[in-house]
């Protein structure tokens, strides 16, 4: 009966994710059609910071707790599912096409934002000033980004009549979120049960179900805008997230208390990360899109991480 249970909270979970995946994507659109902003940037803003919030209140917590090892360790390993993962298994599913702007600027920031954040942790400490100066990058880059985009959308000439209301939007968009992140731990909830069923042990539960399963809320936000045509979207939502990440998950948590012990037993993962950032770009850039074949290199190199992981465990 309990197993019985645990594939229904699958089920409900699957369906809550889907449906708050499409539901995200079509509020997501009105508001930047209603604000004159691109897909893009509302990819990188609403959609990519909106599904890192969860991450957002772990680092947080875990730096409160004085536990730098979960902190580092909740972003280097979202980071590298976003590209390695997300992107992989959307590209997969649809061939996603880069704008000049993702591949000018988008893409090289979060490049040189993983860097510095790998420059910064491999002193073992990320402190206050570091912490400050994260996040004035990042508001930076939201700034510049959205008087860009609403400087080339003053000729536009669309209809906006058929756009939905922006109070329907911000709502349709907030309850989104909600499902996604319900829908995430509906899911996890019934896949761990159903793993201890079987008698798989809590520590490859950890290592591969949940730390997939945090990545839900991305993933299903990323596929359903690249089925919509969205891939704009999709790439900024990984964008990011990334981007996000390191600069304000983690900026904040080091202003919030100073992040100690941030080399040990990372360096591994903090290479892979930026390995990843620079592969992507170099994947957007040869072609200006990024293809099937290009999807399956990400996860299998994602795949590789997870086992490698298991094996040094």
């Amino acid at each position: 009966m309990d197993i019985l249970i645990d594939i229904l909270y699958i089920v409900i979970g699957f369906v809550l994710l889907v449906k708050g995946g499409d539901y995200l994507v079509d509020g997501a659109v009105a508001i930047a059609r209603k604000a004159k902003l691109s897909s893009m940037v509302i990819g990188l803003t609403i959609v990519g910071f909106g599904t890192s919030a969860p991450e957002l209140l772990v680092s947080l917590q875990a730096a409160l707790a004085g536990s730098p090892g979960i902190s580092i360790g909740n972003v280097v390993g979202s980071n590298i599912a976003n590209i390695a993962l997300i992107l992989g298994v959307t590209s997969i599913i649809c061939a996603c096409p880069a704008s000049k702007s993702t591949l000018a600027i988008d893409t090289p920031f979060m490049a040189l934002s993983v860097i510095l954040f790998m420059a910064v942790a491999m002193t073992g400490t990320i402190s206050r000033i570091a912490g400050v100066v994260a996040v004035l990058m990042l508001v930076s880059f939201i700034v510049w980004q959205i008087r860009n985009s609403r400087k080339n959308a003053k000729n536009d000439d669309s209809n906006d009549e058929q756009i939905m209301p922006l109070w329907k939007s911000i709502v349709i968009v907030l309850l989104s979120f909600a499902a996604l992140v319900i829908g995430a731990d509906v899911l996890i909830d019934g896949a761990q049960g159903v793993a201890k069923s079987f008698g798989v042990s809590e520590r490859i539960i950890g290592l591969t179900i949940i730390a997939v399963g945090t990545s839900l809320p991305e993933l299903f936000a990323s596929i359903m805008a690249a089925r919509k045509g969205e891939t704009d979207m999709a790439i900024g939502n990984v964008i990011g997230s990334v981007t996000f990440n390191v600069l304000c998950v983690i900026g904040l948590s080091a202003v919030v208390c100073e992040i100690h012990d941030t080399a040990e037993g990372f360096l591994f993962d903090y290479i892979l990360m930026v390995a990843l950032g620079l592969l992507l770009w170099l994947f957007l850039f040869t072609k200006r899109n990024l293809e099937r074949w290009e999807g399956v290199v990400l996860v299998l190199i994602y795949i590789g991480y997870i086992v490698r992981t298991v094996v040094m465990q």
